[in-house]
């Protein structure tokens, strides 16, 4: 673990909130990103992490609340204007998210291709480089189907970051790999920060993941933030849903037989 490299946030989230139908989802989400740090959300399965971070990316509005990601409000933001501050964000997808009927460096050069005027020779070079930094040199014709989960992992990570972003979403990176290829794809991750001095928020509920590359990390539980802070604040914390999370016990209440029985029976009704 780093120590986090500055103190104004690059991201800053205000009383969140939002359902899907009449389901409350994320409860009153406020959550700060600072630039230059790794910053890791983690919780329970169902505890609001895919839909925070999917509305970190604009692709869900919330039912109230506010999202600013480099000093806009990306809620208030027109379509070019959104188009713009997108090009500052990367965003390496869970399963790699790579097209299966391009090669691996015509996955990397897409976003190039796609959103510069860049030459040809350029967009070569500029892919190999991050292609290198991924150690995936010598793999540059081969196909998505032909790749190692790693692999894949590495192959989004390189594409997300080609065109240096200034913050990184990462959702969900150790997702399916081994322990020996997770904590490698670890340090691709300390090392971006680091080269590249990016921001980069990741997803996960991969303890030993987390406490390995966070500079502070937030719990999420039952839609909330339980809690912020550094890899030994959340050791030691004393919240019992932090502490059943981090020593893998469920969180369960005990059943009332009476309560249980009448639920089996009340939709008769």
């Amino acid at each position: 673990m780093s120590t986090t490299k500055g103190n104004d946030s690059i991201i800053e989230v205000s009383a969140l909130t939002t359902h899907y139908g009449d389901r409350l989802v994320l409860d009153e989400v406020n959550l700060d990103v600072r630039t230059g740090e790794i910053h890791v959300i983690m919780g329970a399965s169902g505890s609001g992490k895919s839909t925070l971070l999917r509305h970190l990316l604009a692709l869900r509005r919330p039912t109230s609340g506010t999202v600013r990601i480099l000093g806009r409000d990306i809620y208030q933001l027109n379509k070019k204007a959104l188009y713009a501050l997108r090009r500052n964000i990367g965003v390496a997808f869970q399963g790699g998210a790579l097209f299966g009927s391009l090669s691996l460096i015509e996955n990397v050069e897409l976003p190039l291709r796609e959103h510069t005027k860049l030459d040809d020779n350029t967009i070569g070079i500029m892919s190999r480089m991050k292609l290198e930094m991924m150690n995936l040199a010598g793999f540059e014709n081969l196909m998505p189907s032909e790749l190692s989960g790693g692999m894949l992992k590495r192959a989004g990570l390189a594409r997300a970051v080609i065109m240096d972003p200034t913050l990184l979403f990462f959702d969900e990176p150790s997702a399916g790999l081994d322990p020996v290829t997770s904590a490698e794809l670890d340090e691709y991750i300390l090392d971006l920060r680091d080269a590249l001095r990016m921001t980069i928020v990741v997803v996960t509920h991969e303890l030993e993941s987390a406490f390995k590359i966070a500079d502070r990390i937030s719990v999420l539980g039952g839609g909330a933030v339980l809690t912020t802070g550094t890899v030994d604040e959340i050791r030691a914390h004393t919240d019992k849903r932090i502490q059943n999370l981090l020593n893998r016990e469920p969180d369960r209440e005990p059943v009332d037989p009476e309560d249980y029985l009448r639920r089996l029976t009340q939709w008769n009704e």
